[in-house]
């Protein structure tokens, strides 16, 4: 399957959840991946939920790539409609984003932050995308440190089903002061 986006070594293509799987679920249930909230899930569990994704028109899952071997996963929703509806406030471009490394045990420096800079230059490369939400766990502390780096700001902690998230958000100028990463 050919990259639908390009960022210097890395790439995303759109995940193919009957290929992909098996590395799909040793990812989101890795004890590092404990946020994703799929420790206890077994393999069609993860497989039912990305093809749950797949089908919906408004939530989308791609593989990321480093040097062509996959490395990370990232999706992008319509806050509207998935994840955020009637818990904050749109706004016209909004796009929701959720991204995760592939455990490793050899970790490299600045990887993961490489890493989300390319998801946000993939989401920012949509010009009608303004604006991108996240609402990680307010636990996260790793990853508000990683948003922060690429320009987000936290608007607050917001109720979720699942979870107490910190609502944050990044604009596009805000992402190219925090990065120089034009888009």
């Amino acid at each position: 399957m050919t990259a639908a986006f390009v960022h210097g070594e890395y790439s995303l293509r759109p995940l193919d959840v009957e290929a992909d799987i098996e590395l799909l679920h040793r990812w989101v249930t890795h004890p590092k991946a404990v946020y994703w909230m799929m420790q206890d899930a077994d393999v069609a569990a993860v497989a039912a939920e990305y093809r749950r994704i797949a089908a919906h028109p408004h939530h989308e899952a791609h593989l990321g790539l480093y040097r062509g071997e996959p490395a990370f996963l990232a999706e992008r929703y319509d806050p509207r409609h998935v994840e955020l509806a009637g818990l904050y406030e749109p706004e016209d471009g909004d796009v929701g984003m959720h991204f995760l490394t592939a455990p490793t045990g050899t970790p490299v420096h600045g990887f993961t932050r490489a890493v989300i800079t390319t998801v946000m230059a993939w989401l920012f490369a949509d010009p009608a995308v303004r604006r991108v939400v996240v609402e990680p766990d307010v636990r996260n502390t790793a990853v508000h440190t990683l948003n922060a780096a690429v320009g987000f700001t936290a608007v607050g902690p917001i109720t979720k089903p699942e979870k107490t998230a910190l609502l944050s958000v990044c604009t596009r100028a805000q992402f190219l002061a925090a990065t120089g990463v034009s888009t």
